[in-house]
């Protein structure tokens, strides 16, 4: 049986790494995509998307959806960043306790998927957002950035750093995004296009080796019960 599995995401960059890079490799599987940025409200009468400020927009917004397709061969999931995460989300607190990221992150998705409570749905958080996929192979920016090879090394040697890139940490001035932006800078205004072509680019299978909480998310979107 064929699976339509909704994505709720935290922005444009991360629509468009679901339409380029998760899309082909699920319908493989028979599982069809749709993605779309979490709604924040109206204004002048347009639909406003995009950025989590609040978790009631964030829970308003899954919740809408879920009531759209109450058909069992429907699945839901998150793509949201553990970086600057809402202080009114579920577990908030609770994991802020946690020293250990993956534990922080997986009392957060449990918090959450409780508060949502249906059997459809698989809360996933970034750790500890969009940008560290992309330390998996960092030299794909060059593609992107011909001319910043230098600035291309020493993304590449901030990845030695850690064990993994989802170990990067979630400081004001020293968050992947941070990172990137801060030895190329044109990022900044290029992310939504750029970071999902780098990431496909690095490839599906190095950023599941890589990304340890990123695989494990994308081996139950494959495994959800047909």
């Amino acid at each position: 049986m064929d699976i339509r599995l909704h994505f709720i995401v935290e922005g444009q960059t991360e629509e468009t790494f679901v339409n380029t890079v998760l899309r082909p490799h699920l319908a493989a599987l028979e599982i069809w995509t749709y993605a779309r940025c979490v709604r924040t409200g109206r204004k002048r009468g347009i639909e406003q998307r995009g950025g989590v400020d609040n978790y009631a927009k964030v829970k308003n917004d899954i919740t809408a959806w879920v009531k759209e397709d109450q058909k069992p061969d429907a699945g839901f999931t998150t793509m949201l960043d553990l970086y600057r995460l809402p202080t009114d989300f579920p577990g908030y607190q609770e994991a802020k306790r946690e020293r250990d990221p993956y534990q922080r992150v997986r009392v957060l998705e449990e918090a959450l998927g409780e508060d949502v409570s249906d059997s459809r749905f698989i809360p996933y958080i970034q750790l500890h957002e969009f940008e560290s996929l992309l330390f998996a192979g960092p030299q794909q920016f060059r593609s992107q950035f011909p001319e910043s090879d230098t600035a291309v090394r020493r993304l590449e040697e901030t990845a030695s750093r850690f064990c993994s890139p989802e170990r990067i940490n979630d400081g004001p001035e020293t968050a992947p995004s941070k990172c990137i932006i801060g030895e190329l800078p044109a990022y900044k205004e290029r992310k939504a296009s750029a970071g999902p072509i780098v990431a496909g680019q690095i490839g599906l299978p190095e950023l599941r080796t890589k990304c340890k909480h990123f695989g494990e998310w994308i081996d139950r979107l494959e495994s959800r019960p047909r």
